[in-house]
């Protein structure tokens, strides 16, 4: 096997994708530290992702949860996390694949990043994505898609 290119968008939703499945891995072990917690915005149409009918007929296209104060039976796998949230008094199960996701923001410590597709042209039917720095909390709130820039480490290296 050859190949024409090294394909880097791939390989950075994949590493991103990774992080956040770390990330997520701590908090089902060890809980959310500090002031920790995550708006997690999803794409409610993507196939794999489990949510009550009621959830999807009032977002049918996108989602945006909070992991804060309440959750429960957090589980994460290779391909994606299911856990407990609760929505007016009602505890509903989600199941959210990685690649379902759209931004992921960590507003405590200003880190978010987002995840966007590509359309490559007709001759490139694959789905490929690019990661840039999504928006923080206050911005998810009232904007749910502003512009992004593309994420660089070294904003977070201490």
């Amino acid at each position: 096997m050859t190949i024409d290119t090294i394909d880097y968008g791939s390989l950075m939703h994949r590493a991103m994708r990774g992080l956040i499945r770390d990330v997520l891995d701590q908090v089902a072990e060890y809980g959310l530290p500090g002031d920790h917690h995550f708006f997690i915005t999803f794409s409610t149409k993507h196939p794999g992702v489990e949510v009550a009918e009621w959830l999807s007929e009032r977002y049918p296209d996108e989602m945006t949860v909070v992991m804060q104060n309440w959750y429960e039976g957090l589980v994460v796998t290779d391909d994606g996390f299911e856990v407990t949230l609760n929505f007016g008094d009602t505890p509903e199960r989600l199941y959210i694949p990685y690649d379902a996701l759209e931004t992921f923001v960590d507003p405590s410590v200003e880190f978010g990043l987002r995840f966007e597709a590509l359309d490559h042209g007709p001759e490139d039917d694959t789905e490929r994505e690019t990661v840039t720095e999504a928006p923080m909390a206050e911005d998810v709130a009232q904007e749910p898609h502003p512009d992004a820039e593309i994420v660089s480490l070294d904003k977070f290296r201490k």
